[in-house]
C-alpha cells in the first residue's frame, strides 16, 4: 500500500505524541491526536474522515463503543477503520467492542512497530474486500489469521501472554497443514519455537497456560460451544493438542462452508 493512511489516535497528556508520529511515519502513517473525549473524537471523525481511528476504550461523555454506534449512524462518506485499546482485559467487552464494529482489541501496552504492520494489513485486506479483489470467505493466510486471533479473543486468551502468540500459530499451522495435530512434539512445536527463537518446551509450557487461563477466566458459554464435552463431567480441560485441533477442525470447516 503506497499511499499514506491517515490515522486519527486518542491520547492523554503523558504519551509521547512525537514518538508515536515518527515510529508510525516509518510505515506511511501519518498521525494526529485527539483527547480521550468520545464527543470530541466524533467531531473529529467527522470533519477529517480518518482511514484509521485508534482510540481507548473508555473515555469521557462518549467512549468507544458509543463513538463506533454514532458514526455508523451518521453514514459518513467514509467510514474509518476502528482500532480499539485498553489496559483492561475482558473478553465479554472484547466480544462487545467487536460486535460494535472494532476490526482490533489490542491491550496496552503495545508493541508500536507491531502494531503499525497489523494496521497497514488490516486496511489493505479491507481496501481489497470492497475492491472485490478477494472475496471475504477466502481462505486466505490472513483471513484465517484474523478469524483465529477473534476466536481466542472470544474464549478469553490474553493477549498479552507468550502463550497467546503460540497458540494462534500453532492454531493457523493446524488449518493450513492438518497432518501437524498428529506431530505436536516433533514438528508443531519445532516450528512454532523457530519462528520465536525458543525452544519447544517453552511453547508447550505457554500454550498449556493460556489454555488454562481461558479455562478460569473465559466466557463458559464460548468455552462449551467449543469444547462442551471436555468441560462437562470429569474430563476438565482439553490437552494442549485437543484444544488447538478442535479449534483447526472447526474453523476449516466454518472457512470451507464459507466458500
Amino acid at each position: 500500500m503506497t499511499d499514506t493512511i491517515k490515522l486519527l489516535m486518542t491520547h492523554d497528556s503523558s504519551d509521547r505524541t512525537t514518538e508515536t508520529q515518527n515510529a508510525l511515519k516509518i510505515h506511511n502513517i501519518e498521525t494526529s491526536f485527539c483527547t480521550k473525549d468520545g464527543e470530541e473524537l466524533i467531531t473529529k471523525i467527522c470533519n477529517t474522515l480518518p482511514d484509521v481511528v485508534m482510540m481507548d476504550l473508555f473515555m469521557t461523555r462518549v467512549d468507544a463503543i458509543g463513538v463506533m454506534r454514532t458514526i455508523k449512524q451518521k453514514e459518513l462518506q467514509k467510514s474509518p477503520m476502528f482500532i480499539v485499546y485498553s489496559t483492561f482485559d475482558s473478553p465479554v467487552l472484547q466480544r462487545e467492542v467487536m460486535g460494535s464494529g472494532a476490526t482490533y482489541f489490542v491491550l496496552k501496552p503495545f508493541n508500536l512497530d507491531e502494531l503499525a504492520k497489523n494496521i497497514v494489513r488490516l486496511l489493505h485486506h479491507s481496501n481489497l474486500k470492497e475492491a472485490g479483489g478477494i472475496k471475504s470467505s477466502a481462505m486466505d493466510s490472513f483471513s484465517i489469521e484474523v478469524k483465529v486471533t477473534e476466536i481466542l479473543h472470544q474464549i478469553g486468551v490474553p493477549a498479552h501472554i507468550k502463550g497467546y502468540h503460540y497458540l494462534r500459530d500453532s492454531i493457523i499451522m493446524s488449518i493450513e497443514k492438518p497432518e501437524i495435530i498428529n506431530a505436536v512434539t516433533k514438528q508443531l512445536y519445532p516450528s512454532v519455537a523457530k519462528k520465536y527463537s525458543t525452544t519447544s518446551s517453552r511453547v508447550e509450557r505457554a500454550i498449556r497456560h493460556a489454555i488454562e487461563v481461558a479455562w478460569d477466566r473465559g466466557d463458559v458459554e464460548v468455552l462449551n460451544s467449543y469444547f462442551g464435552y471436555t468441560i462437562q463431567g470429569s474430563r476438565g480441560k482439553p490437552t494442549n493438542s485437543e484444544f488447538i485441533a478442535m479449534i483447526s477442525d472447526k474453523l476449516r470447516l466454518q472457512l470451507r462452508t464459507a466458500g
